[in-house]
């Protein structure tokens, strides 16, 4: 008996050991799939074109085990090619740099053909280079000065450069070098050509100084260009502490400028027309406008004869398209749109036909993102060109002579993930809708510059990379070009995220997600899930090609322990205008309804997901969803980790918000997560980086102090000297975020300090 109680005990150790999660072996795992080394395990994930000289010739570099090679691609000839003698190259290196140079990882990453594809220039440190291919000779060569500044912007003729100086427009004859000054009542804070930089700190202890750079968009036929000038005088700032400043032991206060929700400090700008020979300028005739996200930026015709753009009021609700007499400032408007809640940045574009005879207009104006065709001088619609229940993404090329027009959309195919992005084309008329990239996949496209061709990246998240060229007249497959290596990622037993679909809180509605299990899952075993939202309603949440799917931080976090989901519930963007007005004003929402009814589903058909242990993160308005979600629904979240989190809208620049919560009201206090911290009964981690001009550490802080206020046990963790960015690949966040589930959801220590690595 004692033998068999010995030998009991041995195999329950056993059993419990094989057991054991978040152990210092699923760390060290971990640390393979943490976004900054992830990509050491795969090959090949994206084919980036390099296109030659305006031409759909091409070249580009691809990986090979233990270096890359650079392809040359004759489209019209279908010739796939390598783009020079690596060998013959490789030793002419090695006796101009007198060391060894291996042709299969040459010492340098880019390349430029010259001479009509004769020559092939590249730098390597210092060093410039041409090679002549034929002749097989390789010489330095000193680089030609650039002529451009900072604050300078030369015209598509190259005769001519209008620059900024002392606030004003000057213009200056490239060949002559004779300037001339343009404007004379330009100031401080009031100047001409400076784009506004919402992100540019200051500080205080030196004060701002005029740094300027140049925004103009110039005619194609350079004789005019159009400039704002930008009234910022009525500016207020943000403040951030550094407490850990390069030198000396004082902090610094750094500042930027940024209008919070409802505030009247949002700079106005005037638009200009400058004429080159004349050197005069007239001001458009529209009123002054607030600078925030216009739908599009100014443009001209092809026949420089008109400037055209779109402007959106302030709250969203309205967007108009206005063409501009470049002669007098006078201005057209053939096109005025209203709604009853807010449009969609992402759903506004617009394409010119015949020099703006026709206008092909994106709206949501029948639920869905569509196109539609405009008389371009009475603004009256022709017709509509797409129907359907399907999201019109992008408008990409239109060929005015034959009435095609090319654009992106997701949706439209049956039996798919409706965010996958497809290219088609149609006619203006509506009829003969073409699908133009078939494979069930997500198509990231990038076209040649003559339109005949185009590269397609498709991939999904179980799916590895294939790069094709096709035709972009009826999406012909031309030539496959190169196909994803990731023998190294398998090898590590990492699994697929698996795809999945659930009905909404509404019992009808499809919403999507993937879920992430570590490479040693065991289906016999209980897992805790965790859940990493964001619920901005400009975003798709859920990865949908592959190198999305593995550049992440929830993969590492599985690792050790967990099944990890994303999931788009309700509210969020790419379907309907129905299904996105769900947040509208609502931004405390979070979908959490769908994300709750998402996961007891997949508990229903896993008994491996424990939905007593769940957990919740997030960065920016993730970092809001974490909080909201503990704080609302404390019985069914228990951990939260809220990183960067925007925890009062109100606390936020002003275009995010007013976009989609509307004019400030008592929704804005109702939502925020200072008004419930109350309520929190589960563990809570809250974490900024103390340099975020994005998101200001003062909402982290707000928060906190609400916590403290009402007694809650929480922790927080302030990374010195981090942005917004640099606190998602922080090492020590990641680790102390996997720790705090490890602790809270799997009740056990985790291993003490562990430092993860980046490999090189």
């Amino acid at each position: 008996m004692r033998k068999i109680l010995i030998t009991s005990l041995i195999i329950f150790v056993t059993i419990a050991s094989s057991f054991a999660q978040g152990t210092y072996e699923d760390y060290q795992r971990a640390e393979k799939y943490l976004h900054f080394n992830v990509y050491n395990l795969v090959q090949n994930l994206y084919l980036n074109p390099n296109w030659i000289d305006k031409t759909n010739d091409f070249w580009y570099k691809t990986e090979i085990e233990n270096g890359h090679q650079f392809k040359l691609v004759l489209s019209s000839k279908n010739e796939v090619k390598p783009a020079f003698d690596h060998q013959k190259l490789a030793k002419a290196l090695e006796t101009e740099l007198d060391k060894t140079v291996n042709p299969d990882s040459l010492p340098f990453s880019k390349i430029k053909f010259k001479d009509k594809m004769k020559t092939v220039m590249f730098k390597v440190d210092t060093l410039n280079f041409k090679y002549d291919l034929k002749k097989n000779i390789l010489s330095q060569y000193t680089p030609k000065k650039k002529d451009l500044k900072k604050n300078e912007y030369k015209s598509p003729d190259g005769k001519w450069i209008a620059f900024v100086k002392d606030y004003n427009l000057y213009l200056r004859d490239i060949k002559t070098e004779e300037e001339f000054q343009l404007t004379t009542d330009g100031v401080d804070l009031y100047d001409y050509a400076t784009p506004i930089d919402w992100y540019k700190i200051v500080d205080e202890s030196v004060g701002d100084t005029y740094d300027p750079g140049i925004y103009v968009e110039w005619s194609p036929d350079s004789k005019k260009f159009m400039a704002i000038k930008l009234d910022r005088r009525n500016r207020t700032k943000l403040l951030m502490y550094q407490s850990l400043p390069d030198s000396g032991m004082r902090a610094k206060v750094w500042s930027y400028e940024r209008a919070l929700p409802g505030e009247n400090s949002i700079p106005f700008q005037n638009f200009y027309i400058f004429d080159v020979e004349k050197k005069s300028n007239v001001k458009v005739d529209i009123e002054p406008m607030e600078n925030i996200w216009s739908g599009f930026a100014p443009a001209w015709t092809a026949d420089s004869k008109t400037l055209y753009f779109a402007q959106m009021a302030r709250y969203y609700k309205t967007i108009d398209l206005y063409f501009v007499n470049p002669e007098t400032g006078k201005t057209t408007n053939p096109i005025h749109e209203d709604v009853k809640t807010m449009i969609e940045y992402q759903m506004v574009d617009c394409e010119l036909v015949n020099k703006g005879e026709k206008i092909i207009w994106m709206s949501e104006q029948d639920g869905w993102s569509h196109l539609y065709l405009y008389d371009g001088k009475s603004g009256n619609l022709i017709n509509q060109i797409t129907k359907g229940e399907f999201v019109v993404r992008d408008i990409i090329y239109t060929n005015d002579k034959n009435e095609i027009v090319y654009f992106i959309a997701s949706g439209k195919e049956k039996g798919r993930d409706p965010y996958y992005k497809h290219l088609y084309k149609i006619n203006f008329d509506g009829s003969g809708m073409t699908l133009l990239t078939p494979e069930d996949a997500e198509h990231e496209i990038q076209f040649s510059p003559d339109y005949k061709y185009f590269i397609d990246n498709y991939s999904r998240v179980d799916l590895k990379p294939k790069s094709v060229l096709r035709r972009l007249s009826d999406g012909k497959l031309i030539n496959e070009l190169q196909e994803a290596n990731i023998d190294k990622l398998l090898a590590t037993g990492w699994k697929y995220p698996e795809r999945f679909t659930v009905k909404a809180r509404d019992g009808k509605t499809d919403i999507y997600g993937v879920l992430q299990y570590p490479s040693n899952f065991d289906s016999n075993k209980k897992y805790p899930i965790i859940d990493n939202s964001y619920s901005g309603p400009q975003a798709v949440n859920v990865p949908k090609s592959f190198r999305r799917g593995i550049w992440n931080d929830w993969t590492p976090l599985a690792e050790v322990g967990f099944i990890v989901m994303r999931i788009d519930g309700m509210g969020t963007a790419m379907r309907s205008k129905a299904f996105h007005d769900v947040s509208y004003m609502n931004l405390g929402d979070i979908g959490a309804l769908d994300h709750i009814t998402g996961i007891k589903q997949l508990a229903e058909k896993y008994s491996y997901i424990d939905t007593n242990k769940v957990g919740i993160f997030g960065h920016s308005a993730g970092g809001y969803d974490a909080a909201h979600a503990i704080l609302t629904y404390p019985d069914f979240y228990k951990v939260a980790v809220a990183a960067a989190g925007n925890h009062d809208h109100r606390m936020a620049k002003a275009w995010w918000p007013e976009q989609y919560m509307g004019e400030l009201g008592d929704h804005y206090n109702e939502q925020s997560n200072l008004t419930i911290a109350k309520n929190l009964k589960g563990k809570l981690m809250l974490a900024h980086g103390d340099m975020d001009n994005n998101v200001n550490p003062a909402s982290t802080y707000r928060l906190a102090a609400e916590l403290i206020k009402n007694n809650k046990d929480f922790e927080l963790v302030i990374t010195p000297n981090n942005n917004h960015g640099d606190l998602w690949e922080n090492k020590y966040f990641i680790r102390r975020r996997m720790d705090f589930f490890v602790k809270h959801l799997w009740n056990i220590k985790p291993p003490k300090e562990f430092e993860f690595k980046e490999y090189k």
